[in-house]
C-alpha cells in the first residue's frame, strides 16, 4: 500500500513512477486525477465488496464450511494474481479492481459468517453481529488514520515504509505457513483463532498479537493517503484514480480482516471470564 518503497505493488514507488512516466502529459485538467475521484472510486469498490460479502455470508450458511476452504484456495490464488497483474500493468486497475473487490468481499463474508456461527454455538452474543462490529472498527480506523495524516501526526518517510514493509512480509509468511499447516491439522500457537477458545494466557497473547497486526495494517493507510496525494499533486491522469482506489481497498480489506478476528477474540475472552 505504499508508494516510495512499498510492499503493495499497487502503489509501489518504482511501479508508480514508471507508469506515470509512460503516460502523455498533455491531458486537460478535467482528465487529471482528483481526491474526489479517488474517493468516488474507492466507495464504488467498497460497495461492491459489501454486496459480495453479503452473498458470501448467506452462501456459507447454505453450503457449509467446505465452501470456505475451497473459496479460500481459489480466492488466494485469484487475488494474488490480480494483485501482481495490476502491479505490472496499473492501467488494468479499472477492469480488475472490481473483480478483486468481489472476490475479497465474498471471502470475508464467508469468514464473517463462520466466526459468527462459532460465537453462537458458544453462546456468545455480539451486539449487531461480528461483521457489523468489524465494519465499524474499520471505518473508525480509516478516519483516525486520515486525521493523523491530514493534521501531520504521522508523515511516512523511507525508514517508516521500510520497517512497515519488513513487518508486513513477516506477517504474510506466517499467515501462509499457518494456512498450509491447517491442511495437516496443525495450528500455530496464538496465531490460529483456536487459541481464543482455549482461554487463559494463550487467549490473551493471541489478542495482543492480533492488536499488533491490526496496528501494522492500519499504518498502511497512512502511506496510501500520502501516495494518493502525490498522484493528485503530480497531476496524473484520471485513470490513476482506479489505481489508487485499488490500493486503498487492499489496505481496508486487511484492516477489516484483523478487526473481525479482534472482535471474535474479545467476545470469547470476556465471555470466558464471565
Amino acid at each position: 500500500m505504499l508508494r516510495l518503497r512499498s510492499t503493495n505493488p499497487a502503489l509501489a514507488g518504482d511501479t508508480f513512477q514508471q507508469f506515470s512516466d509512460s503516460l502523455p502529459t498533455n491531458h486537460e485538467k478535467a482528465d487529471e486525477a482528483s481526491i474526489q475521484g479517488v474517493i468516488n472510486k474507492t466507495t464504488i469498490l467498497v460497495i461492491i465488496a459489501v454486496i459480495s460479502g453479503s452473498i458470501g455470508y448467506w452462501a456459507l450458511g447454505r453450503a457449509g464450511s467446505s465452501l470456505l476452504w475451497i473459496g479460500n484456495i481459489i480466492g488466494i490464488i485469484a487475488t494474488l494474481g490480480i494483485y501482481f497483474v495490476i502491479s505490472a500493468r496499473p492501467n488494468l486497475a479499472r477492469a480488475l479492481a472490481p473483480v478483486y473487490a468481489v472476490i475479497q468481499g465474498f471471502l470475508l463474508g464467508m469468514f464473517s459468517s463462520l466466526l459468527q456461527n462459532i460465537l453462537v454455538s458458544q453462546g456468545v452474543a455480539v451486539p449487531g453481529g461480528i461483521a457489523l462490529q468489524a465494519f465499524i472498527i474499520t471505518v473508525c480506523i480509516m478516519l483516525a488514520m486520515l486525521a493523523l495524516y491530514t493534521f501531520g501526526g504521522i508523515r511516512p518517510n523511507r525508514l517508516f515504509i521500510s520497517v512497515l514493509s519488513v513487518a508486513t512480509l513477516g506477517i504474510f509468511l506466517v499467515y501462509m505457513v499457518s494456512f498450509v499447516l491447517g491442511f495437516f491439522g496443525i495450528q500455530l500457537p496464538f496465531i490460529h483463532l483456536g487459541s481464543a477458545m482455549e482461554g487463559g494466557s494463550a487467549a490473551w497473547i493471541g489478542l495482543g498479537i492480533n492488536i499488533l497486526i491490526l496496528g501494522i495494517a492500519s499504518l498502511w493507510l497512512i502511506v496510501d493517503f500520502q501516495l494518493v496525494e502525490r498522484v493528485v499533486t503530480d497531476r496524473s491522469p484520471r485513470s490513476m484514480e482506479w489505481y489508487c482506489a485499488f490500493a486503498l481497498v487492499v489496505s481496508l480489506v486487511w484492516v477489516y480482516l484483523e478487526a473481525l478476528k479482534l472482535v471474535f477474540r474479545v467476545a470469547l475472552l470476556f465471555n470466558n471470564r464471565d
